[in-house]
C-alpha cells in the first residue's frame, strides 16, 4: 500500500514538473520575445490572441526566429545555425545517459537517409561523464548527423532546455515551425518535416 502512495505521489510530483515546466518556458520566451523587442525600439502587442507571428522576433515560440548558436563538431568542425539558412533544420538536445535521447536516435537517423534535412544533434556536454562516451555512443548508433558539443551549456541555456530530448524544427528561413519536449518518432518527424518551407 505505502509503494503505491509513494508512486503516485511521484507521478503527481513529475506531472506538476511538466506543467511547471511548460508554462515557465513559455512565460520565458514571452518575456525573451518583449525584451528583444524593445532593445529594438520596437513596440509589442504580447496578446496572444492579437499577435500574429512575427519572423524577425528571435525566440522560442513556434513563429519565431531560432536563435543563432556556434559549437564545435565531435570531429573538430565549427558549425552555426546560420550557415543552414536555406534548408530545413532539426535541432535535437539530447545526452548519452539518457534514455528517451537513445529510443529515438535510429528514428533521427533513418530520417536523416530518408529526407533532405539538417540535423544537429546538440549534446550537453558539461553532464557527460566524457567526451569518449560520446564519441562511442556516436560510433554504436552509426550516426551521420553532426553531433555538437555544447561543453558550456550555454546554447542549452539560450534554448531554454530542461527536459531532454528537447527538438525543434526550424524551416528554410530559419523560423521555428514545431518544437517538442521528449522522444520523438520517426512518422512525427517527417509529419513535422514535410509541413515546413
Amino acid at each position: 500500500m505505502r509503494k503505491w502512495i509513494l508512486m503516485v505521489i511521484v507521478v503527481g510530483m513529475l506531472g506538476w514538473a511538466i506543467v511547471d515546466f511548460i508554462d515557465s518556458n513559455r512565460e520565458s520566451a514571452n518575456q525573451f520575445n518583449i525584451v528583444d523587442a524593445e532593445d529594438n525600439g520596437e513596440q509589442m502587442d504580447t496578446s496572444n490572441e492579437n499577435r500574429e507571428a512575427d519572423e524577425s522576433v528571435i525566440g522560442l515560440e513556434v513563429g519565431n526566429k531560432a536563435p543563432d548558436f556556434q559549437l564545435q563538431t565531435l570531429t573538430g568542425d565549427t558549425v552555426k545555425l546560420s550557415d543552414f539558412r536555406g534548408n530545413r533544420v532539426m535541432i535535437n538536445f539530447w545526452a548519452t545517459w539518457c534514455p528517451p535521447c537513445r529510443a529515438e536516435m535510429p528514428d533521427m537517423e533513418k530520417f536523416h537517409q530518408d529526407k533532405d534535412v539538417v540535423i544537429l544533434a546538440v549534446n550537453l556536454t558539461d553532464t557527460e561523464t566524457s567526451l569518449e562516451d560520446v564519441d562511442k555512443f556516436s560510433d554504436e548508433y552509426k550516426l551521420t548527423f553532426p553531433v555538437l558539443l555544447d561543453e558550456n551549456l550555454d546554447v542549452a541555456t539560450l534554448y531554454m532546455v530542461q527536459p531532454i530530448p528537447t527538438t525543434y524544427m526550424v524551416d528554410s528561413e530559419g523560423i521555428i515551425s514545431y518544437k517538442a519536449f521528449g522522444a520523438m518518432n520517426y512518422d512525427l518527424m517527417v509529419q513535422e518535416f514535410e509541413k515546413m518551407d
